[in-house]
């Protein structure tokens, strides 16, 4: 599994507005519609999808830093 961070590209102290501008980015990259029958875009935007999920919830973010 790859560190939520480095999919994100952002810094493990950023705040959760820059969090949300990097999941926008990666999002509008990678978005099955713009990019259709690729299945690397795809599993990226699935794999941002996740991290943001994770980074953008302050539980989920305090016990993913703990591990």
């Amino acid at each position: 599994m790859r560190d939520y961070y480095d999919i994100l590209c952002v810094s493990k102290s950023s705040d959760a507005n820059v969090i949300k501008k990097a999941y926008r980015k990666i999002a509008m990259k990678y978005h099955p519609d713009k990019n259709p029958d690729d299945k690397a875009a795809e599993e990226k935007f699935k794999e941002a999808a996740e991290a943001y999920s994770v980074l953008s919830d302050n539980k989920k973010r305090s016990r993913y830093d703990e591990f």
